[in-house]
């Protein structure tokens, strides 16, 4: 299998060129900066800007059904065209090389710590062990989401090694992690590392010097996930067991998260959780960027031209009208399909005339439509109108050569930020790389699959219905109700209302690429036609009572997407995959 070329040039590289191996490991403060690259803005932290949490989200809705670029860019290519080696200055050369890199420096950490003589206290030291297992099983984790089964690499391989290592099942590799994601809390225990920070009302409480390093209840989070991920269909190897271990799992780090204080955020402060706070008590493991401005290049990658002046540039994130259609109305009902929007509208709960009002709050957070209220500019205008026989564009869509505007009628609110040429502000950034409200829907869905809708699993006081309900109960029950009790009657009806919500919970935080296949979804999600509505201004009438006629397209061939299954996983390099046995048959996908 492939680790990582040129062995003996950076992958051993120490901290500072004139120190020796004996310098490095024997020195607390020297391992400590050796290890602490994979916190850089390079590092594994920091790589959730390429993909591993929401600033990815950028490059993978975009590649998938839930999101449009403005322009056609290279992510664009692989929604509808085969993979190849352009995934290579984007993912490739931004987490898979990194990734293998940073593997390897845990290995080296666990190998040779016990050589440190200086250390402050042992719990220093075990709180870098538990560090090194976590950020070696994160890695393996992410590697596995974009490129399939990897071998599990727990030991320093030197350049006399063989570095053709079979790859594990799939299962297997997702129990690795959640064996290593174990280890790491165990240390981070004894180290008493479970919450860095200060739990609400104590000092330090989301503002510790260290609160970007791993936790505890991060270690039991992502192990969670990681069975989670090991039950769903893509996976599963041991049937209704896995998903029982994945329940009991997610529940158990539920447990712990609660005994440490995080709690979900408000309805009114939710986008703290994204926007405008540094971190919230909902993060159990987040990454932090700072202030950033519209003119910031990562914030250019999020945020379409139309907002930055940018007419040749920034592209972002146009949510399709697939993707809209998954928030309910405020009363539950699904609005998936043409069924289901004509069952809404005959209850009076649904008008395609009028498709912005009586929502899931959910869309008013993440979704710009036409009409939504936006700093500077009072009102969202994203609609055409015909004047002297001219289809002319709107504010938002004008007719000036902007190549990154939208061309599904929306735009991404979530991480939007409000910042724009008319309102240049720069709020704070934050990017969970896991959350509590994720943490209940791995629950609900494995609890659902293993017990079906109404049993908890064993030692949960929740079913799968009573944590969904809890998650939707962070709104009043007049803003959105609970699930409708005709999906509560069996484990399939309740499937579908748990992978739409989901998707809506967890919009644009860079899930939604890897639910869709670990589901094995993906073949009818990217062959289903993407839909768009930018709306037409006309006289309002009872027929167009908002003064605008919506009506669904689909959008250009060339942002439809096409499947084919070499597309669950993303390709290696040609010019390294051919020099591996382990390629030869395919290996155990």
């Amino acid at each position: 299998m492939w680790v990582a070329s040129s062995c003996s040039d950076y992958l051993d590289r120490m901290p500072q060129s004139d120190l020796t191996e004996n310098d490095v490991f024997t020195n607390y403060q020297n391992v400590r900066s050796y290890f602490d690259v994979v916190y850089t803005l390079n590092g594994v932290f920091k790589a959730s800007i390429l993909g591993t949490s929401a600033f990815g989200s950028l490059h993978l809705d975009n590649m998938c059904d839930f999101a449009d670029g403005g322009r056609v860019m290279w992510n664009m290519y692989h929604k509808w065209g085969p993979l190849g080696d352009n995934v290579g200055p984007h993912f490739y050369n931004g987490i898979l090389v990194p990734f293998f890199k940073y593997i390897r420096i845990s290995n080296m950490v666990l190998e040779k710590l016990h050589r440190v003589q200086d250390a402050r206290s042992e719990e220093d030291l075990l709180d870098l062990r538990g560090q090194a297992h976590f950020v070696r099983a994160f890695c393996h984790f992410e590697l596995f989401r974009y490129w399939g089964p990897m071998p599990y690499i727990t030991k320093v391989i030197s350049g006399d090694d063989t570095w053709d290592i079979p790859r594990l099942t799939k299962n297997a590799t997702m129990r690795s992690v959640a064996a290593d994601m174990d280890t790491a809390f165990f240390y981070f225990e004894k180290a008493g590392k479970i919450r860095r920070d200060g739990r609400p009302g104590e000092a330090g409480h989301l503002n510790h010097p260290d609160q970007e390093r791993p936790n505890g209840v991060a270690a039991k989070a992502l192990k969670a996930r990681a069975l989670l991920y090991a039950a769903s269909p893509l996976n599963n190897a041991n049937g209704k067991k896995d998903w029982e271990d994945a329940a009991i799992a997610n529940w158990e780090a539920i447990v712990l998260a609660r005994q440490y204080g995080y709690d979900l955020m408000p309805a009114d402060r939710f986008s703290e959780n994204f926007v405008g706070a540094k971190y919230s008590n909902e993060q159990l493991w987040a990454s932090h960027y700072g202030a950033i401005s519209r003119t910031h290049g990562l914030n250019k990658q999020l945020t379409n031209a139309v907002f930055t002046n940018s007419p040749t540039n920034d592209s972002g994130l146009c949510p399709t009208q697939n993707a809209v259609d998954m928030f309910e109305t405020k009363w539950g009902d699904p609005l998936n399909t043409e069924e289901d929007r004509a069952a809404a509208t005959a209850l009076g709960h649904y008008n395609e005339q009028d498709p912005f009002v009586n929502r899931d709050p959910r869309f008013y957070l993440n979704i710009i439509y036409n009409g939504a209220p936006i700093p500077g500019y009072d009102t969202a205008r994203i609609y055409t109108e015909t004047i002297n026989g001219v289809v002319t564009g709107s504010e938002l869509i004008p007719n000036t050569g902007y190549q990154g505007i939208t061309r599904t009628g929306y735009y991404m609110r979530k991480y939007w930020g409000g910042q724009s040429i008319k309102n240049p502000t720069s709020p704070l950034y934050t990017s969970p790389m896991i959350r509590l409200g994720e943490l209940y829907l791995n629950y609900a869905e494995a609890a659902n699959e293993a017990y079906g809708p109404s049993v908890p699993a064993p030692g949960a006081d929740m079913s799968a219905v009573q944590t969904i309900n809890f998650l939707r109960s962070r709104w009043p029950e007049s803003e959105l109700a609970p699930v409708q009790t005709r999906f509560t009657t069996s484990t399939e009806a309740l499937r579908p209302r748990i992978k739409n919500e989901r998707a809506v919970e967890l919009a644009f935080e860079g899930h939604y690429y890897f639910d869709i296949r670990r589901w094995m979804d993906a073949p009818r999600t990217m062959s289903a036609v993407q839909i768009g509505i930018i709306p037409e201004k006309v006289p309002v009438s009872s027929e167009y009572p908002t003064g605008f006629k919506f009506t669904r397209r689909p959008l250009p061939d060339d942002r439809q997407s096409r499947w084919f299954d070499a597309k669950y996983y993303l390709p290696f390099m040609s010019s390294d995959y051919f020099k591996f046995k382990a390629f030869e048959a395919g290996g155990p996908w």
